[in-house]
């Protein structure tokens, strides 16, 4: 991993996915996030929560960080991660995007 320390809101997000718990998972986002998984778009926190539900800790995601560095944008920051479950298994870049100690918007795409 990079010498970037994981800031606390995305090692909210990767603790909550880990656990299971969708109310933490929540909390790590601002009250009005865009969340784009591969030009699939979900907005508001009741778009992120139904995204939870399909596609992360509603099908067992397990992250393990792999590497962290600067974003392209002042605040973002790019988090590779090893992604297993029930769902999409494998390794991917995330874009993180923060706002107020929490995150506004996270892009997920492909390697």
């Amino acid at each position: 991993m990079s010498d970037i320390t994981l800031p606390a809101p995305i090692q909210a997000f990767v603790d909550a996915t880990n656990r299971g718990d969708e109310g933490a998972f929540l909390d790590a986002f601002t009250y009005d996030p865009i969340l784009d998984d591969w030009g699939r778009v979900f907005t508001g926190r009741d778009g992120i929560a139904a995204w939870n539900h399909s596609d992360n800790i509603g099908k067992q995601s397990h992250f393990e960080v792999l590497a962290v560095e600067a974003g392209p944008e002042r605040g973002s920051y790019v988090v590779t991660v090893r992604v297993t479950g029930g769902g999409y298994n494998g390794t991917s870049p995330i874009t993180f995007q923060l706002r107020e100690n929490r995150i506004d918007r996270l892009t997920i795409a492909p390697n």
